[in-house]
């Protein structure tokens, strides 16, 4: 199959994003019209047939979160009253994607929701890239297409050739991933262990590994407000380490992140454009496109071809 039914529309969260995954597969940019009501509600207008045609929707829950999200609910529901033959979710960052499990009683488990509001308003599939838990896969009845940006940025960190580098896990639930790094680095790992007082305050109590004299790559994620980002940077300098690169997926950024970042100690920050981010942001930061796995990704959705296939060291 061909791309020639293939349509791909931008919510109004990273529509630069949509645009370079757009060039990557040598389509246009559908129309769609976007505004916003006086009252505060979305409009939404496909200004283009997308009858029997396989719509691609690309929409990160960037802030504000609940706009996007609801946006990309309405875009659903139109683009399914148009006749779309299928509804492609583009998701590069999934949000609410941490609170997938009650952690106290009387919670939600928002990233259930979010999946139960996607699918019921439509959605025949989601593509999406470094879940926070990669078990929020299972809260569809719809195929998930689960990326990982590893490929790409220990690609771009072999190509640094970083002299005794140790990869960092700032806590127990990123060890995985930081081990996969290593070995593609072929170098040591270490693991922060923190304690956690409130959402976004955490305290750095114990290193397990060695880090004197290295150069630690610290591998997350996510970055939300930097706080635990910078106290486990300063916690490796306390215990000798050198200046930290750090590589991030998602830049979520909120706050006064971006500043919070821009340290003394923090050699480079490595993130991707899954959320896009000032243009003035400072040097230190480096940006990796996802456009071309996630046009990779259509393209094979649309050949009927296997996923997998986009992995050198293996998916999540």
């Amino acid at each position: 199959m061909s791309l020639k039914n293939c349509k791909i529309f931008s919510g109004s969260s990273n529509p630069k994003l949509t645009s370079r995954i757009c060039a990557e597969l040598g389509v246009p940019m559908g129309k769609v019209k976007l505004s916003r009501f006086k009252s505060g509600e979305i409009y939404c207008l496909y200004e283009e047939s997308v009858r029997n045609c396989d719509v691609f929707l690309v929409q990160t829950f960037s802030h504000p979160v609940n706009e996007h999200l609801v946006e990309l609910l309405i875009m659903i529901d139109a683009a399914k009253r148009a006749s779309a033959r299928t509804i492609n979710l583009v998701v590069p960052y999934y949000g609410y994607s941490r609170q997938e499990r009650k952690a106290a009683p009387r919670e939600p488990i928002s990233a259930k929701l979010l999946a139960d509001l996607l699918t019921t308003a439509g959605a025949s599939r989601v593509i999406t890239i470094d879940l926070h838990a990669p078990a929020i896969q299972g809260f569809f009845n719809i195929p998930v297409d689960h990326l990982t940006a590893l490929d790409l940025i220990s690609d771009y960190i072999r190509s640094k050739n970083i002299p005794d580098p140790v990869v960092v896990s700032p806590d127990a639930g990123r060890a995985t991933t930081a081990e996969n790094l290593a070995n593609i680095l072929h170098a040591p790992f270490a693991i922060m262990i923190k304690k956690r007082y409130a959402h976004n305050e955490a305290t750095i109590t114990h290193v397990i590994g060695d880090v004197e004299g290295r150069t630690p790559i610290i591998i997350e994620d996510m970055i939300d407000s930097g706080g635990t980002i910078v106290k486990v940077v300063e916690g490796l300098k306390e215990r000798g380490a050198k200046d930290c690169y750090i590589c991030a997926t998602h830049p979520v950024f909120s706050g006064n992140a971006l500043e919070r970042l821009d340290h003394s100690s923090i050699k480079e920050v490595v993130i991707t454009d899954s959320i896009a981010i000032p243009e003035e942001h400072p040097p230190r930061f480096t940006v990796l496109s996802l456009a071309h796995l996630f046009s990779d990704a259509i393209r094979i959705i649309m050949e009927g071809g296997s996923i997998s296939t986009l992995f050198k060291y293996g998916g999540v």
